[in-house]
């Protein structure tokens, strides 16, 4: 393939250069021979020098795997690889480290998506109209959009141990992990949304108090479930300092609420449960939706939908999910809170015929409490 001066330099051939640039200038004081690279990809392994330079080479290069660039982003990111004569596992690297990885991973992966493209060949007007444009796109770039395929973690609730099915117990031949956690439909519902607004992100992980890491904290947070049963919520709330608070039902006889502090007036706001024979019916949910830099690193994002009673969580996901709300619920919060550091809302979730109606934050009577702080514009605080 020949390209001249006056073309764009097709994408295959923007990816074998970068590769080559790596190899003889990635590191500072080392210059790698194809061969000596073969060697630190591949490990165990080793990989062939041809291979390599398949890869390299100016003339219809070979597009490498996903995996052997993501293995590239690694040896590069440091170059304590190469004295030790192999790749660092990812839980070796320093949080430096990390994020040059996470860099070299975004770049030399949308390089590859570019490369691999179909090409674009001129449509009747009729057509082009009709073709689907992509699922990212589609869903737009609003608050569960997160850039530069940077690690998210969402932490839920779990159920006590003693309320957990038997198929939670580890030792059962049917394990399913996933039944100790306490919000599985506010799970399903955001761990899919976020997957499809971010599809080149793999770094979307589940986690609980006992299995959060310290790279976890530096991460967009995402926190599902109140302060009964998810631990880390209670305590980043306390930390947050809102003017609002979550009092769990074993902490007052008189059952959980929200209480919210405006101006030193208390208000509270409970759940809504009417007896329906002999049992008891939820007919209204409060949830609480907040977002802000996340404390531990301020260029991250934390994200808090919590409520009363599960369905409340779900609802409070599903404002910004739901296919009917999403997008007047994101006009909402981009024309209230667009200039705020951090906000929060306390709204009505309905709960119909066992169903949990999707909340439309648009409407008054749905907003129970709104409040940001930090407006860039210099306006007041709410």
């Amino acid at each position: 393939m020949t390209v001249s001066s006056s073309q764009p330099i097709p994408a295959e051939l923007r990816l074998s250069r970068r590769l080559r640039q790596l190899r003889t200038s990635g590191f500072k004081d080392v210059k790698l021979s194809q061969e000596r690279l073969a060697h630190l990809l591949g490990g165990e392994d080793p990989l062939s020098a041809p291979l390599i330079s398949s890869w390299e080479r100016a003339n219809d290069p070979v597009v490498p795997p996903e995996g052997r660039l993501r293995a590239y982003a690694r040896l590069f990111a440091t170059e304590r690889s190469v004295p030790e004569g192999r790749l660092l596992e990812e839980e070796e690297l320093t949080p430096n480290e990390r994020e040059r990885v996470i860099d070299l991973e975004h770049e030399l992966l949308a390089l590859r998506r570019d490369a691999l493209a179909p090409v674009a060949v001129p449509v009747a007007e009729w057509a082009s109209a009709i073709v689907e444009p992509p699922v990212a796109k589609k869903l737009g770039r609003g608050t569960w959009r997160f850039e530069n395929e940077r690690p998210v973690a969402i932490v839920a609730s779990e159920l006590p141990v003693a309320e957990r099915p038997a198929y939670a117990d580890s030792y059962s031949p049917d394990y399913v992990e996933m039944y100790r956690y306490a919000d599985l439909d506010a799970m399903v519902e955001l761990y899919g949304h976020i997957r499809a607004t971010n599809p080149q992100n793999t770094r979307i992980r589940f986690r609980s108090r006992n299995t959060l890491t310290p790279d976890d904290f530096s991460s967009h947070l995402v926190l599902l479930g109140g302060v009964d049963w998810n631990p880390v919520t209670r305590a980043l709330l306390d930390r947050l300092e809102l003017p609002i608070r979550q009092v769990s039902s074993a902490d007052r006889a008189e059952g959980a609420y929200f209480e919210v502090n405006e101006g030193g007036d208390r208000h509270r706001y409970s759940a809504t449960v009417a007896p329906v024979g002999e049992g008891m019916e939820l007919r209204e949910d409060v949830g609480l939706f907040y977002r802000g830099p996340n404390p531990f690193n301020r260029h991250r994002t934390l994200t808090i939908c919590n409520a009363m009673y599960g369905r409340g969580t779900l609802g409070a996901v599903r404002a910004l999910t739901d296919a009917w709300f999403r997008d007047r619920n994101e006009e909402f919060l981009e024309e209230r809170f667009g200039d705020a550091e951090e906000f929060c809302l306390l709204v009505r979730v309905p709960v119909f015929e066992g169903h949990t109606v999707t909340p439309d934050w648009t409407v008054p009577e749905t907003r129970l409490f709104e409040w940001a702080r930090g407006r860039r514009n210099g306006g007041a605080d709410q």
